[in-house]
């Protein structure tokens, strides 16, 4: 047992052991730890940086209250999160911790140079120092600045994780990732208005995909012509069922604009969709 830890008492259970890593450092804990006891059991105590002069900082707080331990939980390159406090995170086996705001470690960040500066960073001098010579604004400061500035980083890859919702903004909602869905997507990026694509397929095409044979249409130049509407920005996500999976009326109160281009449709089957029937069409 460690001796930063007592012999009894709270709410984890001593006999199941949880290994993690912090920085590197291989460390155990138990069940029902979080990740900031967890540390406090295994004696460390410099958990970050103050986010101006990088001076040291520990624990303070024991919930989400805790302004000092923000970490980043990294389980690969696509699924890091960053800016997670401490004494929220619970604690699990194999769980990877690392700490913010520090370079090239936490026990000795370069930073912290910025400590012994500190009588030269009065309140505001931002707005006077970086005024002069006007060039070094675009050269030096600004990408220092950038550099410098935030905590946590973002996963350096892509999310390879499906979700059943997302946060979606855009100018423009596409439903149907057929001909006529993908060719509004494509002038209307072209315009400059950011497009979201629905389809309830698990690709874009359609019809063009769907059921025009290959030989027909071979699929890599179908595919290479599809690139260039997702090239200018658009997004897509599959397997949307119009009706099913969101109502057309909600769709119309969540986005600006709503295109609705799902091709040929069975009418008995519009009231389903949400969509009335007028003299035009649907």
């Amino acid at each position: 047992m460690s001796a930063w830890r007592t012999t009894t008492g709270g709410r984890i259970d001593r006999s199941r052991s949880v290994r993690f890593s912090f920085d590197g450092q291989r460390l155990s804990g138990f069940e029902g730890d979080t990740l900031a006891s967890a540390l406090l059991a295994n004696g460390v105590h410099l958990i970050g940086r103050s986010f101006k002069y990088h001076r040291p900082r520990g624990l303070v707080g024991a919930g989400s209250e805790e302004p000092n331990a923000l970490v980043r939980i990294v389980r690969d390159r696509g699924r890091a999160t960053p800016n997670l406090r401490a004494t929220q995170v619970e604690l699990y086996e194999g769980l990877v911790a690392e700490s913010q705001n520090r370079w090239p470690s936490l026990g000795f960040d370069l930073s912290a140079i910025n400590d012994l500066l500190s009588p030269l960073f009065p309140a505001g001098f931002y707005y006077k120092t970086f005024m002069w010579p006007r060039k070094a604004w675009h050269a030096l400061y600004e990408p220092r600045i950038r550099a410098a500035a935030g905590l946590g980083r973002a996963p350096e890859g892509p999310d390879p994780d499906r979700y059943g919702q997302r946060f979606a903004h855009c100018d423009v909602l596409v439903v149907g990732a057929g001909p006529a869905g993908l060719a509004a997507a494509y002038y209307l990026q072209a315009l400059g208005h950011q497009c979201t694509i629905l389809d309830d397929h698990p690709q874009p095409g359609g019809a063009l995909r769907y059921i025009i044979p290959v030989e027909k249409l071979p699929r890599d130049i179908l595919d290479a012509e599809i690139a260039i509407t997702f090239r200018l920005g658009a997004t897509f996500q599959g397997n949307y069922q119009l009706g099913r999976d969101g109502a057309i009326e909600q769709l119309l109160k969540d986005f600006n604009a709503v295109l609705i281009a799902i091709g040929p449709v069975d009418p008995a089957k519009l009231a389903t969709l949400g969509l009335p029937m007028t003299a035009r069409g649907p």
